[in-house]
C-alpha cells in the first residue's frame, strides 16, 4: 500500500496485498470477468476502497478490448443555416434531453461513458464512423433527425455495433425501440372525438421519419373508425414555428380539433388558436406528442400522447450492452405501449 503523502497511486499489487490474494484474482475482479468467487469480488472491492486504486483506463481497454464509452450520435440532414436540428437546438430540445437524460443514467451503472456527437452533414458522419472503427467507443447510440438517413446503414457495413431510436426508414440488421406510434395516434384521436371534435387535422412531422409517416396513418384509420373526413394534414418539421404555422393553415379550413406530432408543435398550435383570439380547448382542442417538458410549459398545459422516453433510453443501453458481450444472433426490436396523459388543452 503506498504510504500517506508519498504521491504514488496504488497497483494492483498494493490492492493483492491487502486483499491477501493474487494479482490475477485482483485483475479479474477488476475486468469484470465472470466465475470469480463471491468472497474474492469481497475482499477485493474493500481492499481497492482501502487503497484508494483507481484503475488505469487504457490499461484496462488493452485488456477488455473495451474503450469503455458509447457514443449517443444524433444524425439528419445538414440544418447549420436553416429549419430547428441546428447544434444549439438538439441540445435545447426537451425531447432530447429526456432521452440523454436517460441513456447517461443507464450506461454510468455500467461504467460506460456517453460521448455526444452531432452528425448534420455527410464529413460528420464519415467522423462518427471512424470514431468507432479506430476504437474510440464501443457502440453508437443513434437517434435520426429525420430520413432519409445514411448513417444507420453506414454503421451496419462498417461492423459497428448500433441500437436506433425508431424504427428505421429501411430495414437493416439493427436493433431499435420505438412506441406504438399509430396506437398513439388513434389515442388522440379517440379523445378529441370525446370531447365533441369532428373536423379535426394534424399536423405532421417530416413524412420521410418512419414515425410520423405511422402517426399519420393511424391518425386517418382512427379518423375513419369514427366515420369521420380529416382535413388535409400540413406538415412541420417538429419545431414550435412549424407547429404555428401548419396550424393556422388548419384553422384557416375550420377546423376544430388538431392532433400534432410531437409537443413542440404541439405548443405551436396552442399559439396560433391564441393569436386568432380563440380559446383552448373551448374552440380548438390540441392534443400532442411525447410528454415533453413542453407539454408542461405549454398555457393550457398540453394533453399529450406520451412516449416513455426514459424506459426506452434505459432498453437501447440495455440493447447495446448486450450486443458487445455477444457478437452473434439477432438483435430484436422492443415496441412500446403509448399512454393519454389529459391536461387543460383538450
Amino acid at each position: 500500500m503506498p504510504e500517506q503523502g508519498s504521491g504514488r497511486a496504488a497497483t494492483l499489487e498494493d490492492v493483492a496485498r491487502v486483499a491477501g490474494v493474487s494479482r490475477a484474482s485482483v485483475s479479474r475482479v477488476v475486468n469484470g470477468k465472470p466465475d470469480v468467487a463471491p468472497r474474492i469480488v469481497e475482499v477485493v472491492q474493500q481492499a481497492i476502497a482501502t487503497t484508494g486504486y483507481v484503475p488505469n483506463r487504457a490499461a484496462r481497454a488493452l485488456v477488455t478490448r473495451r474503450a469503455g464509452t458509447a457514443l449517443v450520435v444524433v444524425s439528419g440532414a445538414d440544418r447549420s443555416v436553416e429549419g430547428p436540428w441546428g447544434p444549439g437546438e438538439v441540445l435545447a430540445d426537451p425531447f432530447f434531453g429526456r432521452l440523454a437524460g436517460g441513456l447517461m443514467s443507464s450506461l454510468r451503472p455500467r461504467d460506460v461513458h456517453p460521448v455526444l456527437m452531432l452528425a448534420l452533414t455527410d464529413d460528420e458522419r464519415a467522423r462518427v464512423v471512424s470514431y468507432v472503427r479506430e476504437g474510440s467507443a464501443d457502440g453508437v447510440l443513434l437517434v435520426s433527425a429525420e430520413a432519409p438517413d445514411p448513417l444507420p446503414g453506414q454503421l451496419v457495413d462498417a461492423g459497428v455495433p448500433v441500437v436506433l431510436f425508431s424504427r428505421p426508414d429501411h430495414a437493416l440488421p439493427v436493433g431499435y425501440v420505438d412506441v406504438d406510434n399509430r396506437a398513439g395516434a388513434r389515442l388522440a384521436v379517440d379523445h378529441l372525438v370525446a370531447r365533441g371534435c369532428r373536423r379535426l387535422g394534424i399536423v405532421t412531422g417530416p413524412l420521410g421519419v418512419p414515425g410520423a409517416q405511422d402517426r399519420l396513418e393511424g391518425f386517418v384509420e382512427a379518423m375513419a373508425a369514427h366515420g369521420l373526413e380529416p382535413l388535409p394534414p400540413v406538415a412541420g418539421t417538429f419545431s414550435v414555428d412549424s407547429g404555428m404555422a401548419a396550424t393556422r393553415e388548419l384553422l384557416d379550413a375550420g377546423v376544430d380539433g388538431v392532433f400534432a406530432s410531437n409537443d413542440n408543435m404541439g405548443v405551436g398550435a396552442v399559439l396560433a388558436a391564441q393569436e386568432r383570439g380563440l380559446v383552448v380547448p373551448d374552440d380548438v382542442a390540441v392534443v400532442g406528442f411525447d410528454d415533453s417538458t413542453a407539454a408542461l410549459m405549454c398555457r393550457p398545459a398540453l394533453t399529450t400522447v406520451r412516449q416513455p422516453i426514459e424506459t426506452m433510453a434505459a432498453q437501447m443501453a440495455r440493447l447495446l450492452l448486450e450486443q458487445l458481450d455477444r457478437t452473434d444472433g439477432p438483435v430484436e426490436p422492443t415496441l412500446y405501449a403509448p399512454t393519454l396523459v389529459v391536461r387543460g388543452s383538450a
